[in-house]
């Protein structure tokens, strides 16, 4: 990593101590001092509590192999912080982002005396986003939100359309309580007269979302009503699917991501597709988007790091995901005994988590997490132990995989690492042997 990237990313990261602040004002005023650089691209703009990296990653994917040119941001990174920023497939450059930083500064500056507060953290990385995107001149962008919606940095767009996937319980302390309180905050992504996707999800959330687009004049398009995916077989190398729409039968498509959940996110990607044609963008041919599903990639969603003994990474972190990860692995691993490597954040509902995580789970090792926001080992063990399994507060996180691995090999079993996108990130820069100057936020 260079000088003035590790700079760059120090600095930014010092940005946390401001935290999490909902509001759109400072957001507005650092856009408007940069010449609302989030003007300059078309955008597709995806909210949801889970499924909505995994279907940004999908339309990216295919939009590219339609030949079009496409900017993508996330969050959080798994690895490195360019990750998060993304155009045609290529994570910025350490030097456009060093750059990029250094301009942006003195308005950072200048927008803190004029609102009285300083700009988040995320608010500066989705600054930084849409003033890549500007100057990289991509006509069209996918947009994950980051937390929330209504309040988010990134709801200063007015998309193409917007798309809200499977809404559940997660970041209460910000969004409410209730489902349909969560659901009303990320239904405020949607905006006057431009269509909004809805992917599956419970019927109190999906009232709140048709309601606010009933008020707002936006076409409610609702993916099981126009899109069909049916699982035709299921390997360690991904799935083959059939699917169709009301408007076409696109065959047998192969997709390497794994897991029921990917059904009903794919079910939102085909009806997106459709939606963007009656928005203005071509129609996608069935050979680019059998290309697209077979070529993307999302690191860190039902991830097979080995297969012998069976490794699965998935950053699992909230109820819902939980007992979709609970699904997926008995499809693959039927009842096969499960080695359990787990790291959470001190702010998720880990007992939530634990109770709806239905797997044949014989051993527990709680894993610290490099992220200041984890939660110490032994009071995730103490947790684990309530669940009612064997456990142990490890240590170290290469520790804890090199037990699970070998405890694995000697029972037969599998390994499953989950609880935190941060623990994702955390293993795969073991694996990797790199990372950024701090952990992954």
């Amino acid at each position: 990593m260079n000088t003035a990237l590790n700079d760059t990313l120090r600095r930014l990261y010092a940005l946390r101590r401001f935290g999490l602040r909902p509001g759109l004002e400072t957001m507005q005023a650092l856009l408007e001092r940069l010449g609302h650089p989030e003007r300059a691209c078309a955008a597709i703009h995806i909210a949801g509590t889970n499924g909505k990296g995994s279907v940004a990653a999908m339309l990216d994917a295919v939009l590219r192999a339609a030949g079009m040119r496409v900017g993508l941001y996330t969050s959080p990174h798994l690895v490195r912080f360019n990750e998060r920023i993304q155009v045609n497939g290529v994570a910025i450059a350490d030097d456009a982002l060093a750059a990029l930083f250094a301009g942006l500064e003195p308005h950072l500056t200048a927008v803190a005396k004029e609102m009285g507060r300083e700009a988040t953290f995320f608010e500066v990385t989705t600054a930084l986003a849409f003033q890549h995107f500007a100057n990289a001149r991509v006509p069209l962008v996918v947009l994950e939100t980051g937390l929330g919606g209504r309040l988010d940095a990134t709801n200063l767009v007015t998309p193409l359309t917007a798309v809200i996937t499977r809404i559940g319980l997660d970041h209460m302390q910000y969004l409410g309580t209730t489902l349909e309180a969560i659901a009303g905050e990320k239904a405020g992504i949607i905006k006057a007269g431009r269509p909004v996707v809805l992917g599956a999800m419970p019927e109190a959330a999906r009232d709140v979302v048709a309601a606010a687009a009933q008020r707002a004049g936006a076409r409610l398009v609702e993916s099981c009503a126009v899109a069909t995916v049916r699982r035709v077989a299921e390997t360690w190398e991904g799935q083959k699917v059939a699917l169709s729409t009301l408007e076409q039968d696109y065959g047998t498509v192969s997709v390497p991501l794994l897991g029921r959940h990917q059904l009903e996110n794919l079910a939102t990607v085909l009806a997106t597709l459709e939606t963007l044609v009656a928005a203005g963008l071509p129609p996608v041919a069935t050979g680019a988007l059998r290309k697209g599903l077979a070529a993307v990639r999302w690191s860190g969603r039902m991830q097979v790091l080995e297969t012998e003994p069976p490794t699965i990474l998935d950053g699992a972190h909230n109820p819902d995901a939980a007992h979709a990860l609970g699904v997926a692995l008995h499809d693959l691993l039927k009842e096969r005994p499960v080695g359990l490597v787990l790291g959470m954040c001190a702010d998720k509902d880990a007992r939530g988590f634990l109770r709806s995580l239905n797997l044949p789970v014989r051993r527990v090792w709680a894993a610290p997490l490099s992220h200041s926001r984890g939660l110490p080992p032994g009071d995730l063990a103490a947790l684990v132990r309530e669940r009612g399994w064997p456990v142990e507060a490890a240590h170290g996180l290469s520790g804890a995989l090199a037990a699970a691995r070998a405890w694995a090999l000697a029972q037969g079993g599998a390994v499953v690492i989950c609880g935190s996108l941060f623990l994702a990130g955390d293993v795969l820069a073991l694996r990797e042997g790199c990372g950024d100057v701090e952990q992954t936020n």
